[in-house]
């Protein structure tokens, strides 16, 4: 018997509506409508780089332009409504889902222990006692706050952290600490019992509950998926965990198999939700409003999904050699539409209170019309309010 389809047409349409794309970017962007965005969203990515700003931000600004970063500043450090962890990577999540995170701080506990031994010795161990008792005495700190005289000039880098920084990172990233807020991009690590009390006492849920949750809550955000897909959107279910739960859940006929055909007319299994393909069907048009994305837009996480669904390839060139790199260094995706229809190079350069604009490369089929390069001004100039800067620079030659 065929499996039930779902046409390229319908999937982008789901897939953005899922990543909060599908519909106008309109809302105060801070408080409850704030919460409401990442929560939908499961989680925002945090990353350093801030080429014309940090990833979250960008992020955030997408679906919401009014969004401003303070915001999200006052929902982590001071309501404590989210708080800073792991997924696939560095995250912000809400502080609701706290208590699943205690399956993944106990198996990041074991993996760790052994991984850290072979990297950092022993030396790291012999740290924790000592940190986290400077912690219950003297509040929040930073790595550098631990920095022992022996250690003084050691590079920050994580593959050359001195040990107290190491007895940091492991006591954050298996529960013991928190990130209790930031001094620019510098974390400060405090208890996460003082940090985050209630959520710190909540019940642990058992692993079944866990796995439950996470593999529930990935296939909410993403409309369709493999049991592959499944497993990465939070990187805390196996690989085996995650098809061992379709499985289950496709025999008790919770999920149903359906074929997603790509870009390219290839269809690809994956598993919904009984009657996602009639929502789908239903779903408005995404608006025609053109927006820059993130490079680390979750929407583009998975690249590979991203390049079935859109015929986009992307990746980020930061760590190519610059004689290497096919675009550039830290290139914006555009998507107008459904469609993604380019990416650009540009800049903030905070000096001269301007965006700099180097390079616009447009995918095939896909014209410079005076109407997308009235939309596409339109946005750079928002982006140049976000990011602090004046005015629009655009090179001579930016067009490709």
């Amino acid at each position: 018997m065929a499996r039930p389809q779902l046409t390229n047409s319908a999937a982008r349409r789901l897939f953005l509506h899922r990543h909060l794309l599908g519909t106008p970017p309109s809302g105060p962007g801070k408080g409850d409508d704030l919460m409401a965005v990442i929560r939908g969203l499961g989680f925002v990515q945090v990353d350093s780089v801030s080429t014309v700003e940090r990833a979250h931000n960008m992020i955030l600004f997408a679906r919401r332009p009014a969004y401003r970063p303070r915001a999200l500043t006052r929902l982590l450090e001071t309501e404590r409504r989210l708080f800073e962890h792991w997924t696939h990577d560095a995250a912000i999540i809400p502080t609701e889902y706290y208590r699943y995170w205690h399956l993944p701080f106990e198996r990041r506990r074991e993996r760790l222990s052994q991984r850290w031994q072979s990297w950092q010795g022993g030396d790291y161990l012999a740290e924790l006692d000592r940190v986290m008792e400077h912690v219950a005495r003297h509040g929040a700190v930073r790595s550098s706050d631990l920095l022992q005289d022996a250690h003084r000039g050691q590079s920050g880098g994580w593959w050359n952290w001195h040990p107290s920084k190491a007895a940091l990172e492991f006591l954050w990233r298996t529960g013991a600490l928190a990130v209790s807020g930031r001094q620019g991009f510098q974390k400060l690590y405090d208890l996460a019992e003082r940090t985050y009390p209630e959520a710190q006492a909540a019940p642990v849920p058992a692993v079944a509950e866990g796995i439950e949750w996470f593999c529930t809550e990935a296939l909410n955000r993403l409309g369709f998926a493999t049991s592959g897909e499944i497993a990465a959107f939070w990187a805390h279910v196996s690989p085996a965990e995650a098809r061992d739960w379709v499985r289950d859940a496709l025999a008790s006929g919770r999920l149903e198999e359906i074929d997603v055909l790509g870009h390219d007319g290839k269809p690809r299994r994956g598993v919904v939700w009984p009657g996602t393909i009639e929502e789908a069907d239903t779903l408005p048009p995404s608006p025609p409003r053109l927006r820059i994305l993130s490079p680390f837009d979750p929407a583009l996480r998975d690249r590979g999904r991203a390049e079935r669904l859109f015929g986009f390839r992307y990746r980020i060139e930061i760590f190519v050699p610059a004689a290497q790199r096919t675009y550039g260094y830290y290139v914006f995706p555009i998507l107008e539409g459904e469609r993604m229809i380019g990416r650009i190079d540009m800049k903030a350069d905070r000096g001269e209170s301007r965006l700099e604009v180097a390079r616009l490369w447009r995918e095939p089929g896909v014209r410079a019309s005076k109407g997308r390069l009235q939309k596409l001004e339109a946005e750079l100039s928002r982006i140049a309010r976000f990011a602090g800067c004046a005015e629009v620079h655009i090179a001579p030659d930016w067009l490709q």
